[in-house]
């Protein structure tokens, strides 16, 4: 895969979608202090309003932002209209918070938010559509990027539907529609997009070369089959493609972690520092989530869906993006404001732009609040859950914080 960064935005484009997305994560974790243990279910409106807010603000915003650096630079085209993200992210914003508040309080705004977000999705798919028609040679990687954002579509299309029926606009069977527009957006679009951004982000921070694709292609055709199996069952009410469809999907999961293990292996680079510790935290979280997963379809114990899913979204999802945001804006700011010094003053290196301590701080206090959130979603003790809520905080807070100061690295500081 060759990389240039010739056709790279601004960064002043993509901060503040990084900036607000984990500005959001921190909010979402404090909205988890209200939640009632006792009552928390996948189809309880104040879960998916906090599920939403997660997603859309903090997992969407981040990965936006990731690809409107990634995309021009891995198709080697300009962007076709770049400055259309300026208007994304206000939407996703205004859009989110009114979906939010139509779930907890008032569902008639939830057609209103669905809207912005739609429009929003819209304008991100347009773009990026048209910056694809620009490549001559479409290859693997760009064939998982259309793949995905036809997922996110059709996600989109299902997501306002429910959110129509959840208003009481018109009347569907949310239940079903639920689980497609989950596996649509959730696996569909964020799943297949972790997959092929892994091929390009892993093997560049790893300094990994000289190996197979295989076991992520399957994983990726796979998760694809998954997806469609769960759109069968969804429309067409035959209960035996809905089992087709988990039992895909914890396979396809499998194949991805056996990737990246042969990328691991094949690494050169092997300082332990904020990104490889984030890496393997994540995947650690995302090996327990499928055993949780698993469990549950022989035991379907609630606490074991809810853990599970609680890995995958906070501790697989939430670390990938944070050890990534480590090496994403540090790589972003020199760049921008430090390589056109280089062979002319003495610039710092990637590693010096990062706040060492406070990373590694962060670190372990978001760990151990995963660890301990999770330990009190098991075992249904709001005592435990809510005691993880707070290291987590403490370790968001400080991502925060380090996110900000990374972004705000001035020339003058460091060249001589």
């Amino acid at each position: 895969m060759n990389i240039s960064t010739a056709f790279a935005p601004p960064f002043k484009l993509v901060a503040p979608f990084f900036v607000l997305g984990v500005m959001f994560f921190l909010i979402s974790i404090l909205l988890m202090f209200g939640s009632n243990l006792e009552t928390l279910h996948y189809l309880n409106s104040s879960t998916l309003a906090w599920v939403h807010i997660f997603l859309l603000s903090f997992v969407m915003l981040i990965i936006l932002g990731a690809m409107a650096q990634l995309v021009p630079v891995v198709l080697e085209v300009g962007h076709c209209a770049v400055d259309l993200y300026y208007a994304i992210y206000p939407l996703v914003i205004v859009g989110t918070t009114l979906m939010a508040f139509g779930f907890y309080s008032l569902p008639i705004l939830l057609p209103f938010g669905g809207t912005a977000i739609f429009i929003a999705m819209s304008i991100f798919l347009i773009e990026t559509f048209l910056t694809i028609l620009k490549v001559k040679k479409i290859n693997f990687i760009i064939g998982t990027i259309i793949i995905s954002n036809i997922f996110l579509l059709l996600g989109l299309i299902v997501g306002i539907v429910l959110a129509l029926n959840h208003s009481g606009i018109i009347s569907v069977d949310s239940f079903k529609l639920l689980k497609a527009h989950i596996f649509l957006v959730f696996f569909g679009y964020v799943g297949t997009t972790i997959m092929s951004m892994s091929l390009i982000l892993l093997p560049m921070f790893w300094l990994s070369h000289s190996f197979s694709w295989l076991y992520v292609k399957s994983a990726f055709y796979i998760l694809c089959s998954s997806i469609i199996s769960m759109l069968i069952f969804s429309f067409l009410n035959i209960n035996i493609f809905e089992m087709i469809s988990y039992i895909l999907c914890i396979i396809s999961l499998l194949l991805y972690f056996v990737q990246i293990f042969v990328i691991y292996k094949k690494r050169v680079r092997v300082e332990v520092d904020i990104y490889f510790k984030s890496m393997v935290f994540s995947y650690f979280s995302l090996i327990i989530s499928l055993i949780f997963l698993i469990t549950y379809l022989f035991y379907e114990n609630d606490n074991l869906l809810i853990s599970a899913s609680w890995l995958i979204l906070v501790g697989f999802i939430g670390f990938l993006i944070a050890g990534h945001l480590y090496k994403i804006v540090p790589f972003l700011v020199w760049y921008e404001r430090f390589s056109m010094f280089v062979g002319k003053k003495q610039v710092p290196m990637l590693n010096d732009l990062i706040p060492k301590k406070s990373s590694n701080f962060q670190f372990i206090m978001s760990s151990i609040g995963i660890i301990i959130v999770t330990i009190g979603l098991l075992t249904n003790i709001s005592e435990i859950y809510k005691s993880g809520l707070c290291f987590l905080t403490i370790g968001v807070i400080f991502l925060l914080k380090d996110i900000l100061y990374m972004a705000n690295i001035k020339e003058e500081s460091y060249v001589f």
